[in-house]
Parts: C-alpha cells; structure tokens; sequence
C-alpha cells in the first residue's frame, strides 16, 4: 500500500492495540532535544496546553507532561488509550477527524508516530481549528537504522521469508520521505499555517535480541503476517543477532515538521 493512503487502510491503524503493553513497554521514545525545540516560544503560556494526537499509549505525552504541559491525548484505540490512563494522562477515544474539541483549545499540537493515520488534508484543517493563533504543530516520527552488516544480514531474512513486507518500513530502515511530504503539503495546502519547517534529531539505542524481536511485533506490518511467518521470521532474526554478539546499536533520527499556526486565518 502507498504511503498516501496508509491512513485509509484503518486494519492496520486499529491492530496496536492488540498487545497495548507490549507497545508501551518497547516503543522508544523521543529526544529531549526535539521536546526543548517543540516547548521553545511557548514558555510565556504556562503552563503549556498540549493536544496529542494519536497518543497511543502516551509515550511522547508523558514527556510533555513531565515538562509540566497539561496534555489531552486523543486516541482512536480504547486498549492503547487505556494503557496512556494507566500512566495518568487525560485521553479522549476517538479519530482525531470527528474528535470532539467542545471549543478547547491548546498551543501546541503533537502526534508522535502517528500522523500518517490521519487523513494529512482533513487531520491539517482540524489542527488549525485548535490551536490558538501563534500556537504550532510538531509532527515527528522515528527512523532507525541498523548497522550495515546487520541491516544486510536482515535483509536476506525478510527476502527469504516476508518478501511483501512494505517497503516504507521504518523498522526496517527505510528513510522515505514522502510521509514528510505529505505532511507538509497538508499543511501547506489548508493555508493556516506558516511555511512548514523540518528538522532532525540523531541518537543512538542499544537493542538485546529479545527487546528488538519484542519491538518488531509491534509494527503494524509485522504484527498483519501470517503466525507461522512471523514465528519463523522471529526464530531467524534471533540467530542473526546472536551472530553479532547478541545485540546492536540502532542509530536513529527523529524527524520533526513544525508549523505556526497564522495569528489571522
């Protein structure tokens, strides 16, 4: 499926639910750095009112809210949203395209991972409906890349065993950039938000083989295979990274599209 429509095909934006836990448990999170640059501006607002959008089980939300924002989450996922009030976080379930904003309204705007599951014209339109004038919006997604040699040794797995894989994988190291071209062109397009910028943060993860075989079973891709595929796709990666010393270091890039809401829309 393209990238354009990966928003349409709600099978796989409904699927990480089914293991909440395991999601909240081995998702990464994301880089102070980007957090710092996201809050920068809005330290004149306290505290900061933060909307995230498609907060899963709250991962990013939490490190908003340990900066003291006061965050709402809004989650199209009950399983996913009640692990997030697990956390103590405020969640509302619905899609963010008919969400119930009851006229609220926040300065910032946030969807970690998650907004290629919204409709990028429809979902730009929405945001802007909320935020306050000079408010933002930061979307941002995490790429990783494997060292070479491993990254080939997984490679000759997925050939042999999940060919049909999507190609747009960032589990598996893509770097396509058309989700960040759509983003954009979302917000471009509906004509209430400044230019949108982008920016990248790198940092580096060490994985276990068991914490990486247990992250990959929460990628939508991954989790849509055929049980005996993925068990044997599990069984292979496990010898692969044991074959290098039973772990690696995942290089990672956070990627991050800002855009200011216009004071006069």
């Amino acid at each position: 499926m393209l990238f354009g429509v990966l928003h349409e095909n709600r099978q796989r934006a409904e699927i990480f639910g089914d293991d909440a836990d395991q999601y909240d448990r081995s998702r990464p999170g994301y880089p102070d750095a980007m957090i710092d640059a996201l809050l920068r501006g809005l330290d004149e607002r306290p505290p900061v009112r933060v909307l995230d959008v498609g907060c899963g089980t709250g991962i990013a939300a939490r490190q908003f809210a340990r900066r003291g924002c006061v965050v709402l989450g809004v989650e199209a996922d009950e399983r996913m949203a009640a692990v997030a009030k697990g956390h103590g976080l405020e969640v509302e379930v619905s899609r963010f395209e008919s969400w119930d904003d009851r006229g609220r309204r926040f300065d910032l705007l946030t969807a970690g991972q998650s907004w290629h599951w919204v409709d990028p014209a429809e979902g730009a339109l929405r945001a802007a409906d909320v935020l306050e004038p000079g408010g933002s919006v930061g979307l941002f997604w995490n790429l990783g890349s494997p060292p070479d040699q491993v990254q080939r040794a997984f490679d000759e797995v997925y050939v042999r065993l999940a060919p049909s894989t999507d190609k747009d994988s960032a589990l598996l190291g893509s770097q396509d950039g058309e989700r960040f071209h759509r983003a954009a062109e979302g917000l471009r397009g509906c004509r209430r938000f400044g230019e949108p910028q982008t920016a990248s943060y790198s940092w580096d993860q060490y994985y276990t083989a068991d914490q990486w075989l247990d992250q990959l079973q929460t990628h939508s891709d991954h989790r849509l295979l055929p049980k005996e595929t993925i068990a044997a796709l599990l069984a292979e990666l496990d010898k692969v990274i044991d074959s290098f010393g039973g772990g690696f270091t995942m290089n990672y890039k956070t990627w991050l599209i800002t855009a200011p809401r216009k004071e006069h829309t």
